[in-house]
């Protein structure tokens, strides 16, 4: 007994971790900025204590979103829609509940790979981990489902425009031609392999513990979680029994709301795609839209570049100057925009907040649930995600505190300084960990391109070496950290839903990040070597 309780005290919560992770950083860059170190600002008390608030400011979106997803799913169990329509897909599944595992994570990896599919996934942690409970594994099996399926898929991005296409953006602002198909090609390589190993990874583990569930990861702890919230006892026990589960049976009304659910999940799905950026309008029809040129005085264009620089700077004129500004306005909106505004595949997370709320209203009513059963199951689903979003908020506050004492460019700066006329073989693996290392302060696949390419792939462009491969090396380092950073708020809030604990995470998956990390430096070094550097 006394055993158990250590073991209890040695795990530390996710906000512990974050908390850590933050000081130890604020230290580092005190010590750097005292030695002087140029580009580095010491982090001040106010700078880290006011960090998990900026932190929170700059997730605002995901935040609430997350808040309207557990007053969405709080109606939804209310119905009972949810927990009939699991139980009646693992019904019809019985004995082949193993081939769940490959279809859901290809399906996640499509995402991740054509458009970045990470913090979307967060909401599918916690069907996931219900559904794979049901199906007789563990919660871990659903969190790995979703994180390495939809991860796998970003680390070998192909069309993901936040990714390789804002680094090919990056690169042609600094004049470098990309070849589009190579980046394609390398970059499905390094998506199917590591796909590959992350499904049969997943599908061995879920496989032992559903012979021997005292071979599952969870501690005690959480394997208690577990059980309180998606109960395996009824079905442990027909098991123990040799009874033959009868079939479920669904009301009309939860059928009706469970198509409505998936509905909702679909149309979600669908309008974070950036179509446009695939070469797909068909959702932006019927859009008109002018350009509207305004005359600017040159008090208005100094005023615009202080505000830009909040108010840090005072710029001045000498001369009298008149400038215009050009700007396309919309006179007649797009057909898929009457709800929100946007037209689907320009949602982001306000857009996603207004349907799941919408959705929640509707599901409520074909439910039956009535006007204070629906309030109180909303506010109830919305207070058992606070967890969640406070961890969301503390991972961003890491990525807030490094960009405003400049250590993540220091970084960058000096390795690609330090890795300047080193051959290929060398030069390839090097830059793969300076990506890893960079990914832990700036989690953000988007915000990593645009201030990391341009250094690394002119160094790259400047040594004759494939540009292409260095845009397929960031985004296999960045893909990688992203599949256990603590600094992604996706990785965090989504491991709360699912209820395991983030050190659970690393011990299932250690391993496993290891092989794909080696896996992707030598597929990436070969292609260093293999593929032409600049004509």
């Amino acid at each position: 007994m006394a055993e158990t309780k250590k073991k209890k005290r040695a795990s530390l919560s996710s906000f512990t971790i974050l908390l850590i992770i933050l000081v130890v950083l604020a230290i580092v860059t005190v010590i750097m900025g005292a030695m002087g170190v140029e580009g580095v600002e010491g982090a001040t008390l106010s700078g880290v204590l006011t960090a998990p608030v900026f932190g929170f400011q700059d997730a605002i979106g995901v935040c609430l979103f997350v808040m309207i997803l557990g007053g969405f799913l709080g109606i939804i169990t209310e119905t009972g829609a949810l927990d009939a329509g699991i139980a009646a897909l693992v019904h019809k599944l019985k004995g082949n509940e193993l081939v769940l595992i490959p279809i859901l994570m290809i399906i996640f990896s499509i995402g991740g790979t054509t458009y970045g599919m990470c913090e979307e996934t967060v909401p599918f942690y916690l069907l996931l981990a219900a559904t794979m409970v049901a199906a007789g594994f563990d919660s871990l099996t659903g969190a790995a489902v979703v994180l390495l399926g939809a991860g796998c898929g970003v680390l070998g991005s192909t069309v993901n425009p936040f990714a390789v296409g804002v680094a090919v953006d990056a690169l042609s602002g600094v004049g470098i031609a990309v070849n589009q198909a190579i980046i394609i090609a390398l970059g499905a390589i390094l998506w199917i392999v590591t796909l590959a190993i992350s499904i049969v990874f997943v599908m061995r583990y879920a496989k032992k513990v559903m012979n021997d569930k005292g071979s599952t990861f969870l501690s005690l702890q959480e394997q208690q979680d577990m059980m309180n919230e998606w109960g395996m006892k009824e079905s442990e026990a027909e098991a123990a029994d040799g009874q033959a589960a009868a079939t479920p049976k669904m009301t009309g009304r939860q059928k009706g709301a469970l198509v409505v659910f998936a509905l909702t999940f679909v149309i979600m799905i669908v309008s974070f795609i950036p179509w446009t950026d695939l070469g797909v309008d068909i959702f932006e029809a019927g859009q008109v839209t002018e350009e509207v040129t305004t005359t600017m005085t040159g008090e208005e264009i100094t005023t615009a570049i202080d505000d830009a620089n909040d108010g840090a700077t005072v710029t001045t004129i000498a001369e009298p100057v008149e400038a215009t500004s050009v700007s396309e306005e919309t006179v007649q909106p797009a057909w898929s925009s009457f709800l929100t505004g946007v037209p689907l595949g320009g949602w982001y997370f306000d857009e996603a907040s207004t349907w799941f709320l919408l959705m929640a209203l509707v599901i409520g009513v074909i439910g039956g649930v009535s006007e204070s059963r629906f309030v109180k199951a909303f506010i109830n689903g919305a207070a058992d995600m606070m967890s969640v979003v406070l961890i969301i908020a503390l991972a961003r506050s890491i990525t807030v505190l490094m960009a405003s004492t400049g250590l993540d460019m220091w970084i960058l700066n000096n390795a690609a300084a330090a890795l300047n006329g080193m051959s290929a073989i060398i030069f390839a693996p090097l830059s793969f960990l300076l990506y890893v290392v960079l990914s832990f302060l700036i989690p953000s696949s988007s915000g990593m391109a645009t201030v990391s390419i341009p250094i690394m792939g002119g160094l790259a462009h400047q040594l004759n070496f494939s540009v292409e491969t260095m845009v397929m090396i960031y985004s296999a380092g960045n893909g990688l950290v992203n599949l256990f950073t603590p600094t992604s708020g996706a990785i965090m809030g989504g491991l709360a839903l699912a209820k395991i604990e983030y050190s659970t995470w690393l011990k299932f998956g250690a391993k496993l990040f290891v092989v794909l990390g080696v896996v992707c430096m030598v597929i990436l070094t070969a292609a260093m070597l293999i593929l032409p550097g600049a004509a």
